[in-house]
């Protein structure tokens, strides 16, 4: 079978199952851990010596093997699960750090804005950029769906508007997390429990939509795919914060190398099979 055969019958990427769902929220939950050891472990973002421009040195430095691993994805004949989640695993760290630029520096150093204000800012600024990216995508290919991501201008498509959704949920987690404040909930002071109990409550009603209604399977699937991301953000950031600040303190770079594993296993165990495209 050649690649124009295989093209016509399989998208490369994963079909949307629950497995699918769950490797996606650890690969989101490693993003902001690993994303936070580079710019603010490494980089120093969260000392006393910090600038606010680790976070973009640190997304340039995620963006080389980004665009890497998109090219690879996109000269790959068929679907290969471990290139497709090495990829979501660079455009999730790259997320990371880019959408603290925009709420941690652009807004707060270059417009002089509290900090609040600016994940607001920010996140609104970022879900434009990912409803402007789908409405270019709609225009250019008649479709967002991504049983399409078949041939090359659909994966770039697809890998630019899964990018600025993976910025724009963390934005997302910051700002909810930081909605609640000083909040408590069964003894623990951290609005990052409370801010993922949100993202999860979003997600069951996605999925009650997906169950009970004959809405668009396509919004359905970006709606989900963005909420993920603020719940593994949330997630990630329980688990690496300091203890003053709600987290548990854990070592980022050990944090990212458990879920790593993690998702290796779920990656070897659970069936990955590709979506059958248009």
């Amino acid at each position: 079978m050649n690649r124009n055969d295989v093209s016509e019958t399989l998208a490369k990427v994963p079909a949307v199952t629950l497995g699918f769902w769950g490797i996606k929220i650890l690969a989101t939950t490693l993003g902001e851990t690993a994303g936070d050891s580079v710019s603010m472990s490494w980089l120093g973002e969260t000392t006393s010596d910090a600038t606010g421009w680790g976070y973009l040195i640190g997304t340039g430095i995620f963006m080389v093997p980004l665009v890497a691993l998109i090219l690879a994805q996109i000269r790959a004949i068929k679907f290969n699960p471990w290139l497709y989640w090495a990829t979501i695993i660079a455009s999730t760290t790259a997320g990371t750090t880019l959408a603290d630029f925009f709420t941690r520096t652009l807004f707060t150093k270059l417009d002089h804005v509290d900090q609040a204000m600016s994940y607001l800012l920010g996140s609104i600024a970022l879900f434009a950029c990912v409803i402007g990216t789908l409405a270019i995508w709609k225009r250019t290919l008649g479709t967002v769906s991504v049983v399409s991501v078949s041939e090359p201008r659909a994966e770039w498509f697809y890998w630019i508007t899964i990018t600025f959704s993976q910025t724009l949920g963390t934005a997302l987690g910051d700002w909810t997390a930081d909605s609640f404040g000083e909040a408590t909930f069964m003894g623990l002071e951290s609005g990052y429990i409370l801010g993922a109990l949100v993202f999860l409550a979003a997600l069951a009603v996605v999925a009650m939509l997906y169950r009970l209604t004959s809405m668009s399977r396509t919004a359905l699937f970006w709606v989900a795919f963005i909420l993920t991301r603020p719940l593994g953000a949330t997630v990630g950031d329980f688990l690496d914060k300091p203890l003053d600040k709600g987290g548990l303190d854990f070592s980022r770079p050990v944090a990212t190398v458990v879920l790593l594993i993690s998702m290796g296993v779920l990656i070897a165990v659970l069936p990955q099979r590709a979506g059958k495209a248009h």
